[in-house]
Protein backbone atom coordinates (compact mmCIF):
# COMPACT_ATOMS: atom_id res chain seq x y z
CA UNK A 1 0.00 0.00 0.00
CA UNK A 2 3.09 2.62 0.99
CA UNK A 3 4.36 1.51 -2.52
CA UNK A 4 1.53 1.94 -4.19
CA UNK A 5 0.87 5.70 -2.65
CA UNK A 6 4.87 6.56 -3.28
CA UNK A 7 4.37 6.08 -6.72
CA UNK A 8 1.15 7.96 -6.87
CA UNK A 9 2.72 10.36 -4.79
CA UNK A 10 5.09 11.31 -8.16
CA UNK A 11 3.13 9.84 -10.77
CA UNK A 12 0.21 11.76 -10.19
CA UNK A 13 1.42 15.08 -10.88
CA UNK A 14 3.31 14.14 -13.87
CA UNK A 15 -0.15 12.70 -15.29
CA UNK A 16 -2.03 15.82 -14.00
CA UNK A 17 0.54 17.92 -16.25
CA UNK A 18 0.43 15.32 -19.32
CA UNK A 19 -3.80 15.77 -19.14
CA UNK A 20 -3.15 19.93 -19.11
CA UNK A 21 -0.89 19.48 -22.11
CA UNK A 22 -4.35 17.31 -23.79
CA UNK A 23 -6.77 19.50 -23.06
CA UNK A 24 -4.81 22.00 -24.66
CA UNK A 25 -4.84 20.34 -27.98
CA UNK A 26 -7.89 18.39 -27.80
CA UNK A 27 -10.34 20.61 -25.35
CA UNK A 28 -12.24 23.65 -27.52
CA UNK A 29 -11.27 27.20 -25.72
CA UNK A 30 -14.68 27.48 -24.50
CA UNK A 31 -15.09 24.21 -22.70
CA UNK A 32 -11.51 24.07 -21.30
CA UNK A 33 -11.07 24.07 -17.52
CA UNK A 34 -7.69 24.70 -16.43
CA UNK A 35 -8.53 24.02 -12.58
CA UNK A 36 -10.52 20.28 -13.00
CA UNK A 37 -10.51 18.46 -9.75
CA UNK A 38 -7.96 16.38 -11.38
CA UNK A 39 -5.67 19.68 -11.25
CA UNK A 40 -6.68 20.23 -7.81
CA UNK A 41 -5.99 16.41 -6.46
CA UNK A 42 -2.32 17.00 -7.66
CA UNK A 43 -0.91 16.92 -4.23
CA UNK A 44 -3.30 14.20 -2.46
CA UNK A 45 -1.75 10.92 -2.83
CA UNK A 46 1.22 12.85 -1.55
CA UNK A 47 -1.20 13.88 1.74
CA UNK A 48 -1.92 10.28 2.17
CA UNK A 49 1.44 8.81 2.01
CA UNK A 50 2.54 11.21 4.79
CA UNK A 51 -0.04 9.83 6.86
CA UNK A 52 1.03 5.96 5.94
CA UNK A 53 3.92 5.54 8.42
CA UNK A 54 7.61 5.07 7.98
CA UNK A 55 9.04 3.37 5.11
CA UNK A 56 12.09 3.15 3.32
CA UNK A 57 11.71 2.01 -0.44
CA UNK A 58 15.52 1.29 -2.49
CA UNK A 59 15.41 1.84 -6.28
CA UNK A 60 18.46 0.56 -7.50
CA UNK A 61 17.08 1.20 -11.34
CA UNK A 62 17.08 4.98 -10.74
CA UNK A 63 19.95 6.83 -11.81
CA UNK A 64 22.86 6.13 -9.77
CA UNK A 65 20.83 4.39 -7.22
CA UNK A 66 17.65 5.94 -5.52
CA UNK A 67 16.85 5.88 -1.66
CA UNK A 68 13.64 7.06 -0.55
CA UNK A 69 12.68 7.38 2.79
CA UNK A 70 9.51 8.38 5.38
CA UNK A 71 10.79 9.19 8.48
CA UNK A 72 10.56 11.37 11.48
CA UNK A 73 11.58 14.35 9.95
CA UNK A 74 10.34 13.58 6.01
CA UNK A 75 7.10 12.40 7.61
CA UNK A 76 5.75 15.96 8.55
CA UNK A 77 7.79 17.63 6.47
CA UNK A 78 5.49 15.98 3.86
CA UNK A 79 1.97 16.46 5.45
CA UNK A 80 2.17 20.32 5.92
CA UNK A 81 3.97 20.96 2.56
CA UNK A 82 1.10 18.59 0.63
CA UNK A 83 -1.80 20.08 2.48
CA UNK A 84 -0.34 23.70 1.71
CA UNK A 85 -0.33 22.33 -1.57
CA UNK A 86 -3.60 21.37 -1.88
CA UNK A 87 -5.31 24.50 -0.18
CA UNK A 88 -3.33 26.86 -2.55
CA UNK A 89 -4.18 24.91 -5.31
CA UNK A 90 -8.45 24.96 -4.61
CA UNK A 91 -7.53 28.49 -3.53
CA UNK A 92 -5.92 29.27 -7.38
CA UNK A 93 -9.35 28.02 -8.67
CA UNK A 94 -11.42 30.76 -7.35
CA UNK A 95 -8.42 33.31 -7.72
CA UNK A 96 -8.17 32.65 -11.30
CA UNK A 97 -11.86 32.42 -12.57
CA UNK A 98 -12.01 35.56 -14.24
CA UNK A 99 -9.37 35.14 -15.74
CA UNK A 100 -10.44 31.44 -16.93
CA UNK A 101 -13.81 33.46 -18.06
CA UNK A 102 -11.61 35.21 -20.31
CA UNK A 103 -9.47 32.85 -21.80
CA UNK A 104 -13.01 30.73 -22.24
CA UNK A 105 -13.92 33.67 -24.03
CA UNK A 106 -11.19 33.60 -26.60
CA UNK A 107 -8.74 36.01 -24.91
CA UNK A 108 -4.99 33.92 -26.19
CA UNK A 109 -2.94 35.89 -23.65
CA UNK A 110 -5.19 34.44 -20.77
CA UNK A 111 -4.89 30.86 -22.25
CA UNK A 112 -1.11 30.88 -22.89
CA UNK A 113 -0.59 32.02 -19.12
CA UNK A 114 -3.25 29.59 -17.84
CA UNK A 115 -1.73 26.84 -20.02
CA UNK A 116 1.79 27.29 -18.67
CA UNK A 117 0.50 27.47 -15.03
CA UNK A 118 -1.57 24.31 -15.23
CA UNK A 119 1.47 22.71 -16.82
CA UNK A 120 4.39 23.50 -14.41
CA UNK A 121 2.25 24.24 -11.02
CA UNK A 122 2.14 19.99 -10.79
CA UNK A 123 5.78 19.73 -12.05
CA UNK A 124 7.16 22.30 -9.23
CA UNK A 125 4.69 20.33 -6.79
CA UNK A 126 6.35 16.86 -7.74
CA UNK A 127 9.91 18.74 -7.24
CA UNK A 128 9.00 19.77 -3.57
CA UNK A 129 8.15 15.94 -2.95
CA UNK A 130 10.89 14.63 -4.79
CA UNK A 131 13.67 16.39 -2.58
CA UNK A 132 11.41 15.60 0.54
CA UNK A 133 11.42 12.09 0.67
CA UNK A 134 15.03 11.70 -1.18
CA UNK A 135 17.95 10.20 0.78
CA UNK A 136 20.17 10.22 -1.99
CA UNK A 137 21.91 13.10 -3.59
CA UNK A 138 20.35 12.56 -7.50
CA UNK A 139 17.04 12.78 -6.65
CA UNK A 140 17.24 14.97 -4.02
CA UNK A 141 19.15 17.50 -6.37
CA UNK A 142 16.48 16.87 -8.77
CA UNK A 143 14.01 17.42 -7.38
CA UNK A 144 15.45 20.80 -6.05
CA UNK A 145 16.49 21.69 -9.21
CA UNK A 146 12.88 20.67 -11.03
CA UNK A 147 10.97 22.65 -7.85
CA UNK A 148 13.24 26.07 -8.77
CA UNK A 149 12.67 26.05 -12.35
CA UNK A 150 9.50 25.01 -12.59
CA UNK A 151 8.44 27.60 -10.38
CA UNK A 152 9.79 30.54 -12.55
CA UNK A 153 6.30 30.55 -14.28
CA UNK A 154 4.68 30.86 -10.91
CA UNK A 155 6.60 34.06 -10.43
CA UNK A 156 6.07 35.59 -14.09
CA UNK A 157 2.65 34.25 -14.80
CA UNK A 158 1.02 38.02 -15.09
CA UNK A 159 4.01 39.06 -17.69
CA UNK A 160 3.85 42.43 -16.66
CA UNK A 161 7.36 44.31 -16.55
CA UNK A 162 7.27 44.01 -12.50
CA UNK A 163 6.63 40.28 -13.01
CA UNK A 164 9.63 40.17 -15.73
CA UNK A 165 11.85 41.65 -12.85
CA UNK A 166 10.86 39.70 -9.84
CA UNK A 167 10.70 36.69 -12.21
CA UNK A 168 14.70 37.87 -13.63
CA UNK A 169 15.64 38.54 -9.74
CA UNK A 170 14.62 34.82 -8.97
CA UNK A 171 15.85 32.91 -11.31
CA UNK A 172 19.69 34.94 -11.24
CA UNK A 173 19.36 33.71 -7.94
CA UNK A 174 18.33 30.26 -7.99
CA UNK A 175 21.20 29.75 -10.91
CA UNK A 176 24.13 31.07 -8.39
CA UNK A 177 22.34 29.05 -5.76
CA UNK A 178 21.82 25.90 -7.94
CA UNK A 179 25.46 26.51 -8.98
CA UNK A 180 26.82 26.50 -5.37
CA UNK A 181 24.58 23.74 -4.21
CA UNK A 182 26.11 21.62 -7.30
CA UNK A 183 29.63 22.34 -6.30
CA UNK A 184 29.01 21.37 -2.52
CA UNK A 185 27.80 17.85 -3.34
CA UNK A 186 30.31 17.08 -6.21
CA UNK A 187 32.85 18.26 -3.57
CA UNK A 188 31.55 16.53 -0.65
CA UNK A 189 30.48 13.04 -2.17
CA UNK A 190 33.75 12.99 -4.07
CA UNK A 191 36.06 13.44 -1.02
CA UNK A 192 33.72 10.71 0.78
CA UNK A 193 32.96 8.56 -2.15
CA UNK A 194 29.10 8.62 -1.27
CA UNK A 195 25.96 8.85 -3.52
CA UNK A 196 23.88 9.46 -0.02
CA UNK A 197 22.98 12.46 1.97
CA UNK A 198 23.91 10.68 5.58
CA UNK A 199 27.79 10.24 3.52
CA UNK A 200 27.87 13.61 2.80
CA UNK A 201 26.80 14.55 6.61
CA UNK A 202 29.17 12.12 7.86
CA UNK A 203 31.86 13.08 4.81
CA UNK A 204 31.60 17.06 6.18
CA UNK A 205 32.26 15.90 9.71
CA UNK A 206 35.56 14.45 9.01
CA UNK A 207 37.04 15.86 6.04
CA UNK A 208 39.84 18.26 6.46
CA UNK A 209 37.79 21.00 4.05
CA UNK A 210 34.55 19.75 5.08
CA UNK A 211 33.32 23.36 6.54
CA UNK A 212 34.03 24.99 3.23
CA UNK A 213 32.23 22.35 2.00
CA UNK A 214 29.51 22.80 4.67
CA UNK A 215 29.86 26.74 3.53
CA UNK A 216 28.86 26.17 0.11
CA UNK A 217 26.24 24.09 0.83
CA UNK A 218 24.67 26.26 3.57
CA UNK A 219 24.71 29.31 0.91
CA UNK A 220 23.09 27.35 -1.79
CA UNK A 221 19.96 26.78 -0.03
CA UNK A 222 19.89 29.88 1.57
CA UNK A 223 19.18 31.68 -1.72
CA UNK A 224 15.42 29.44 -1.02
CA UNK A 225 15.50 29.81 2.52
CA UNK A 226 16.32 33.62 1.94
CA UNK A 227 19.78 33.89 3.88
CA UNK A 228 20.49 37.81 4.53
CA UNK A 229 22.20 39.07 1.25
CA UNK A 230 20.77 36.07 -1.26
CA UNK A 231 16.96 37.18 -0.20
CA UNK A 232 16.58 39.66 -2.55
CA UNK A 233 14.00 37.88 -4.93
CA UNK A 234 11.36 37.23 -2.63
CA UNK A 235 10.06 41.13 -2.29
CA UNK A 236 10.26 41.43 -5.72
CA UNK A 237 8.90 38.08 -6.69
CA UNK A 238 6.06 38.13 -4.04
CA UNK A 239 4.34 41.46 -4.90
CA UNK A 240 4.14 40.20 -8.55
CA UNK A 241 3.31 36.70 -8.19
CA UNK A 242 -0.56 35.57 -7.80
CA UNK A 243 -1.74 35.05 -3.91
CA UNK A 244 -1.75 31.55 -4.44
CA UNK A 245 2.07 31.54 -5.99
CA UNK A 246 2.84 33.29 -2.95
CA UNK A 247 1.14 30.86 -0.65
CA UNK A 248 3.62 27.94 -1.54
CA UNK A 249 6.61 29.91 -2.94
CA UNK A 250 6.89 30.79 0.87
CA UNK A 251 4.85 28.21 2.65
CA UNK A 252 6.22 25.42 1.18
CA UNK A 253 8.97 26.51 -1.20
CA UNK A 254 11.34 28.39 0.96
CA UNK A 255 11.29 25.33 3.41
CA UNK A 256 13.50 23.49 1.04
CA UNK A 257 16.76 25.31 1.69
CA UNK A 258 15.62 24.48 5.72
CA UNK A 259 15.26 20.91 4.96
CA UNK A 260 18.18 21.17 2.73
CA UNK A 261 20.34 22.44 5.87
CA UNK A 262 19.12 19.58 7.89
CA UNK A 263 19.61 16.76 5.58
CA UNK A 264 23.57 17.78 4.08
CA UNK A 265 24.93 19.64 7.57
CA UNK A 266 26.25 17.41 10.48
CA UNK A 267 23.83 19.31 12.80
CA UNK A 268 23.94 17.56 16.62
CA UNK A 269 27.13 15.29 15.61
CA UNK A 270 30.10 14.32 18.50
CA UNK A 271 33.11 15.53 17.03
CA UNK A 272 32.32 18.59 15.33
CA UNK A 273 35.62 20.44 14.10
CA UNK A 274 36.68 23.96 15.26
CA UNK A 275 36.01 25.16 12.04
CA UNK A 276 32.26 23.72 11.80
CA UNK A 277 32.08 25.51 14.93
CA UNK A 278 32.60 28.67 13.41
CA UNK A 279 30.85 28.37 10.50
CA UNK A 280 27.61 27.24 12.96
CA UNK A 281 28.31 30.88 15.15
CA UNK A 282 28.76 32.66 11.28
CA UNK A 283 24.91 31.50 10.81
CA UNK A 284 23.98 32.29 13.79
CA UNK A 285 25.11 35.87 13.31
CA UNK A 286 23.31 36.00 9.94
CA UNK A 287 20.01 34.78 11.10
CA UNK A 288 19.45 36.95 13.65
CA UNK A 289 20.87 39.81 11.41
CA UNK A 290 18.37 38.95 9.10
CA UNK A 291 15.78 38.98 11.52
CA UNK A 292 16.03 42.46 12.71
CA UNK A 293 17.31 43.78 9.47
CA UNK A 294 14.56 42.55 7.53
CA UNK A 295 11.56 43.47 10.13
CA UNK A 296 12.90 46.90 10.06
CA UNK A 297 13.46 47.61 6.37
CA UNK A 298 9.87 45.43 6.05
CA UNK A 299 7.95 47.83 7.98
CA UNK A 300 8.47 50.91 5.31
CA UNK A 301 7.33 48.92 2.50
CA UNK A 302 3.15 49.76 1.11
CA UNK A 303 2.65 46.87 -0.52
CA UNK A 304 1.35 44.42 1.95
CA UNK A 305 3.08 40.70 -0.33
CA UNK A 306 6.37 43.18 -0.01
CA UNK A 307 5.82 43.20 3.63
CA UNK A 308 4.62 40.03 4.40
CA UNK A 309 7.81 38.89 2.15
CA UNK A 310 10.07 41.01 4.25
CA UNK A 311 7.89 38.50 6.98
CA UNK A 312 9.30 35.56 5.28
CA UNK A 313 12.72 36.39 5.86
CA UNK A 314 12.66 38.01 8.99
CA UNK A 315 11.03 34.53 10.49
CA UNK A 316 13.79 32.22 8.13
CA UNK A 317 16.42 34.27 9.82
CA UNK A 318 15.14 32.90 13.53
CA UNK A 319 14.99 29.56 12.08
CA UNK A 320 18.77 30.02 10.29
CA UNK A 321 19.43 30.69 13.91
CA UNK A 322 17.79 27.82 15.12
CA UNK A 323 19.92 25.00 12.39
CA UNK A 324 22.87 27.31 13.29
CA UNK A 325 22.68 25.95 16.94
CA UNK A 326 23.02 22.38 15.42
CA UNK A 327 26.66 23.37 14.71
CA UNK A 328 27.65 26.06 17.18
CA UNK A 329 26.04 23.77 19.63
CA UNK A 330 25.58 20.05 19.05
CA UNK A 331 24.36 18.75 22.61
CA UNK A 332 21.14 20.82 22.00
CA UNK A 333 19.99 19.35 18.32
CA UNK A 334 18.16 16.38 19.69
CA UNK A 335 15.91 18.43 21.52
CA UNK A 336 15.30 21.58 19.36
CA UNK A 337 14.60 19.63 16.20
CA UNK A 338 11.21 18.70 16.61
CA UNK A 339 10.20 22.28 17.45
CA UNK A 340 12.20 23.56 14.09
CA UNK A 341 9.92 21.34 12.68
CA UNK A 342 6.52 22.30 14.26
CA UNK A 343 7.84 26.13 13.57
CA UNK A 344 8.19 25.12 9.82
CA UNK A 345 4.71 24.01 10.06
CA UNK A 346 3.54 26.37 11.50
CA UNK A 347 5.08 29.53 9.68
CA UNK A 348 4.20 27.80 6.18
CA UNK A 349 0.52 27.52 7.30
CA UNK A 350 0.12 30.26 8.57
CA UNK A 351 2.19 32.48 6.10
CA UNK A 352 0.36 31.08 3.07
CA UNK A 353 -3.31 31.87 4.74
CA UNK A 354 -1.94 35.55 4.98
CA UNK A 355 -0.70 35.65 1.23
CA UNK A 356 -4.07 33.70 0.47
CA UNK A 357 -5.46 36.70 2.64
CA UNK A 358 -4.23 39.31 0.02
CA UNK A 359 -6.82 38.03 -2.29
CA UNK A 360 -9.46 38.29 0.08
CA UNK A 361 -9.00 41.99 0.77
CA UNK A 362 -8.89 42.42 -2.71
CA UNK A 363 -12.21 41.17 -3.27
CA UNK A 364 -14.39 41.43 -0.05
CA UNK A 365 -16.58 38.73 0.57
CA UNK A 366 -19.90 40.39 1.29
CA UNK A 367 -19.28 39.67 5.36
CA UNK A 368 -19.19 41.68 8.40
CA UNK A 369 -15.92 43.49 7.97
CA UNK A 370 -15.26 43.13 11.19
CA UNK A 371 -15.21 39.45 11.14
CA UNK A 372 -13.04 39.41 7.87
CA UNK A 373 -10.57 41.66 9.29
CA UNK A 374 -10.67 39.29 12.68
CA UNK A 375 -10.00 36.30 10.31
CA UNK A 376 -7.29 37.65 7.99
CA UNK A 377 -5.43 38.56 11.58
CA UNK A 378 -5.59 35.70 13.48
CA UNK A 379 -3.28 33.70 11.30
CA UNK A 380 -0.81 36.63 12.00
CA UNK A 381 -1.43 36.85 15.78
CA UNK A 382 -0.55 33.05 16.26
CA UNK A 383 2.74 33.73 13.76
CA UNK A 384 3.89 36.27 16.34
CA UNK A 385 3.09 33.50 18.72
CA UNK A 386 -0.02 34.87 21.11
CA UNK A 387 -2.41 32.20 20.68
CA UNK A 388 -2.82 28.27 19.24
CA UNK A 389 -0.15 26.78 16.91
CA UNK A 390 2.19 29.74 17.09
CA UNK A 391 2.56 29.51 20.99
CA UNK A 392 3.55 26.42 21.24
CA UNK A 393 5.98 26.50 17.93
CA UNK A 394 8.03 29.13 20.16
CA UNK A 395 7.61 27.32 23.41
CA UNK A 396 9.29 24.04 21.14
CA UNK A 397 12.14 25.73 20.47
CA UNK A 398 12.62 28.70 23.10
CA UNK A 399 12.21 25.37 25.93
CA UNK A 400 15.48 23.49 24.91
CA UNK A 401 16.94 26.76 24.51
CA UNK A 402 16.13 27.14 28.30
CA UNK A 403 17.33 23.95 29.40
CA UNK A 404 20.80 24.33 28.14
CA UNK A 405 20.96 27.46 29.38
CA UNK A 406 21.23 29.98 26.03
CA UNK A 407 18.71 32.53 27.88
CA UNK A 408 20.83 35.14 25.53
CA UNK A 409 19.52 33.81 22.02
CA UNK A 410 16.17 33.09 23.38
CA UNK A 411 15.90 36.65 24.20
CA UNK A 412 17.17 37.84 20.94
CA UNK A 413 14.29 35.16 19.37
CA UNK A 414 11.93 37.14 21.66
CA UNK A 415 12.89 40.45 20.46
CA UNK A 416 12.74 38.98 16.52
CA UNK A 417 8.84 38.10 17.22
CA UNK A 418 8.80 41.81 18.32
CA UNK A 419 9.33 42.07 14.54
CA UNK A 420 6.69 39.70 13.48
CA UNK A 421 4.07 41.44 15.40
CA UNK A 422 5.10 44.62 13.68
CA UNK A 423 5.38 43.60 10.07
CA UNK A 424 1.84 41.76 10.30
CA UNK A 425 0.31 44.64 11.37
CA UNK A 426 1.88 46.81 8.83
CA UNK A 427 0.84 44.05 6.31
CA UNK A 428 -2.71 44.33 7.74
CA UNK A 429 -2.88 48.27 7.63
CA UNK A 430 -1.76 48.03 3.80
CA UNK A 431 -4.52 45.69 3.00
CA UNK A 432 -6.77 48.04 4.76
CA UNK A 433 -6.17 51.15 2.90
CA UNK A 434 -6.06 49.05 -0.42
CA UNK A 435 -9.24 47.11 -0.33
CA UNK A 436 -11.33 46.34 -2.33
CA UNK A 437 -15.26 45.35 -2.51
CA UNK A 438 -16.53 42.60 -5.30
CA UNK A 439 -17.19 39.35 -3.48
CA UNK A 440 -14.40 36.21 -3.29
CA UNK A 441 -15.24 33.11 -5.13
CA UNK A 442 -15.84 30.50 -2.38
CA UNK A 443 -13.57 28.01 -3.49
CA UNK A 444 -11.22 31.19 -2.78
CA UNK A 445 -12.35 31.91 0.33
CA UNK A 446 -12.75 28.38 1.70
CA UNK A 447 -9.23 27.51 0.81
CA UNK A 448 -8.47 30.30 2.78
CA UNK A 449 -10.53 29.20 6.15
CA UNK A 450 -9.27 25.77 5.98
CA UNK A 451 -5.82 27.33 6.28
CA UNK A 452 -6.35 29.18 8.87
CA UNK A 453 -7.48 26.63 10.96
CA UNK A 454 -4.73 24.39 9.73
CA UNK A 455 -2.18 26.89 11.13
CA UNK A 456 -4.01 27.38 13.98
CA UNK A 457 -4.28 23.77 14.72
CA UNK A 458 -0.74 22.81 13.43
CA UNK A 459 0.37 20.46 16.34
CA UNK A 460 -2.84 18.18 16.47
CA UNK A 461 -2.42 17.13 12.41
CA UNK A 462 1.04 17.43 12.22
CA UNK A 463 2.75 13.79 12.59
CA UNK A 464 5.83 14.34 14.71
CA UNK A 465 7.23 11.85 17.36
CA UNK A 466 4.72 11.48 20.14
CA UNK A 467 5.72 13.54 23.53
CA UNK A 468 8.26 16.01 21.75
CA UNK A 469 5.79 18.73 21.66
CA UNK A 470 4.48 20.34 25.03
CA UNK A 471 2.13 23.33 26.27
CA UNK A 472 4.11 25.95 27.83
CA UNK A 473 3.30 25.90 31.26
CA UNK A 474 1.15 29.26 32.12
CA UNK A 475 4.09 31.35 34.23
CA UNK A 476 5.80 31.03 30.45
CA UNK A 477 2.84 32.23 28.54
CA UNK A 478 3.09 36.07 29.12
CA UNK A 479 6.80 35.55 27.78
CA UNK A 480 5.79 34.39 24.84
CA UNK A 481 2.61 36.91 24.36
CA UNK A 482 4.22 40.15 25.14
CA UNK A 483 5.88 40.76 21.56
CA UNK A 484 2.63 41.02 19.84
CA UNK A 485 0.98 44.37 21.97
CA UNK A 486 4.63 45.77 21.53
CA UNK A 487 4.73 45.17 17.60
CA UNK A 488 1.55 46.70 17.32
CA UNK A 489 2.39 49.68 19.37
CA UNK A 490 5.51 49.89 17.86
CA UNK A 491 3.85 49.64 14.11
CA UNK A 492 1.50 52.46 15.27
CA UNK A 493 3.82 54.56 16.44
CA UNK A 494 6.49 54.34 13.67
CA UNK A 495 3.49 54.88 10.95
CA UNK A 496 2.83 58.12 13.22
CA UNK A 497 6.34 59.29 13.31
CA UNK A 498 7.08 58.56 9.42
CA UNK A 499 4.11 60.91 7.75
CA UNK A 500 5.60 63.60 7.11
CA UNK A 501 7.55 61.16 4.64
CA UNK A 502 4.64 61.50 2.73
CA UNK A 503 4.29 57.59 1.62
CA UNK A 504 7.99 57.68 0.32
CA UNK A 505 9.12 54.11 1.11
CA UNK A 506 12.77 52.23 -0.06
CA UNK A 507 12.20 50.66 -2.64
CA UNK A 508 11.58 46.63 -2.30
CA UNK A 509 14.52 44.31 -2.82
CA UNK A 510 16.89 46.73 -1.11
CA UNK A 511 20.26 44.86 -1.39
CA UNK A 512 18.72 44.27 -5.45
CA UNK A 513 19.27 47.58 -6.63
CA UNK A 514 22.88 47.66 -5.28
CA UNK A 515 24.09 44.56 -7.03
CA UNK A 516 22.17 45.72 -10.19
CA UNK A 517 24.50 48.93 -9.87
CA UNK A 518 27.67 47.28 -9.02
CA UNK A 519 27.17 44.68 -11.68
CA UNK A 520 26.48 47.46 -14.39
CA UNK A 521 30.12 49.36 -12.88
CA UNK A 522 31.59 45.58 -13.34
CA UNK A 523 30.84 45.69 -16.75
CA UNK A 524 32.17 48.99 -18.03
CA UNK A 525 35.39 47.65 -18.79
CA UNK A 526 33.39 44.73 -20.73
CA UNK A 527 31.89 47.34 -22.38
CA UNK A 528 34.81 49.90 -23.25
CA UNK A 529 36.27 46.33 -24.49
CA UNK A 530 32.84 45.50 -26.80
CA UNK A 531 33.20 48.98 -27.95
CA UNK A 532 37.12 48.84 -28.99
CA UNK A 533 36.17 45.88 -30.30
CA UNK A 534 33.06 47.05 -32.68
CA UNK A 535 35.46 49.80 -33.80
CA UNK A 536 37.71 47.42 -35.23
CA UNK A 537 35.23 44.75 -36.57
CA UNK A 538 34.16 48.31 -38.34
CA UNK A 539 37.53 49.49 -39.74
CA UNK A 540 37.95 45.60 -40.84
CA UNK A 541 34.60 45.48 -42.36
CA UNK A 542 35.34 48.77 -44.48
CA UNK A 543 39.26 48.38 -45.51
CA UNK A 544 37.48 44.89 -46.68
CA UNK A 545 34.61 46.15 -48.71
CA UNK A 546 37.54 48.83 -50.14
CA UNK A 547 39.77 45.84 -50.68
CA UNK A 548 36.86 43.85 -52.78
CA UNK A 549 35.57 47.06 -54.77
CA UNK A 550 39.20 47.09 -56.22
CA UNK A 551 39.29 43.37 -56.79
CA UNK A 552 35.93 43.85 -58.58
CA UNK A 553 36.75 46.40 -60.33
CA UNK A 554 39.69 44.53 -62.04
CA UNK A 555 37.39 41.69 -62.92
CA UNK A 556 35.78 44.16 -65.07
CA UNK A 557 38.66 45.21 -66.85
CA UNK A 558 38.91 41.61 -67.36
CA UNK A 559 35.49 41.04 -68.19
CA UNK A 560 35.73 43.72 -70.53
CA UNK A 561 38.92 42.25 -71.98
CA UNK A 562 37.17 39.50 -72.67
CA UNK A 563 34.46 40.56 -74.38
CA UNK A 564 37.01 42.49 -76.83
CA UNK A 565 38.25 39.11 -77.01
CA UNK A 566 34.74 37.46 -77.90
CA UNK A 567 34.56 39.83 -81.24
CA UNK A 568 38.05 39.48 -82.75
CA UNK A 569 39.18 36.67 -82.20
CA UNK A 570 38.80 35.51 -85.63
CA UNK A 571 41.42 38.23 -86.71
CA UNK A 572 43.20 37.64 -83.98
CA UNK A 573 43.78 33.49 -85.20
CA UNK A 574 44.12 34.70 -88.38
CA UNK A 575 47.12 37.05 -87.66
CA UNK A 576 48.11 34.32 -85.33
CA UNK A 577 48.41 31.86 -87.95
CA UNK A 578 50.06 34.37 -90.48
CA UNK A 579 52.40 35.45 -88.10
CA UNK A 580 52.98 31.34 -87.52
CA UNK A 581 53.21 30.26 -91.45
CA UNK A 582 56.09 33.53 -91.80
CA UNK A 583 58.35 31.78 -88.96
CA UNK A 584 58.01 28.45 -90.74
CA UNK A 585 58.93 30.38 -93.74
CA UNK A 586 61.69 31.79 -92.66
CA UNK A 587 62.94 28.72 -90.49
CA UNK A 588 62.45 26.63 -94.00
CA UNK A 589 65.34 28.90 -95.94
CA UNK A 590 67.62 29.16 -92.90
Amino acid sequence: MMTLLLALSLLWPLAVSGVAIWHAYRTPEVLRDYFSLLWLSAAWPALLLAYGGEAQWRVDAWMLGGLWELNALSRPWLAFTALLWSLAAVHAKGYFAAEQAHAQAGDQAAQRRLLRLSLLWPLTLLGNVLLIIAQDIASFYLGFALMTFAAYALVAHSGTDEARLGARAYLILAVTGEGMILGGFLWAAGEAETLMLQGVREGILVAEHGAWMAALLWLGFGVKAGVIGLHVWLPLAHPVAPAPASAVLSGAMIKAGLLGWINVLPLGEAGVSASLIQLGNIMLLAGLAAAFAAALYGVFQRHPKAVLAYSSISQMGMMTALVAMGLAAPSVWPLLWPGVVLLAAHHALAKGSLFMGTSISEHLPRWPLPLIWALLALPGISLAGAIGAGMMSKWSVKGPLYEMHYETLTKLLTWAAVGTAALVSVALWRQWQQREQGGSNRWQWGAWLVAIVAALLTPLWLPLPAGSIEMPPLNEWLGIIWPLPVGVILAAVGGWATRPLKGKTPPAGDLWWLYARAASAALVPVRLVARGGGRVKAGCVLTSQKAEAKVMGYLARFLAAEHWLRHHASGLMMVLAVLLAMLLIWEGQR
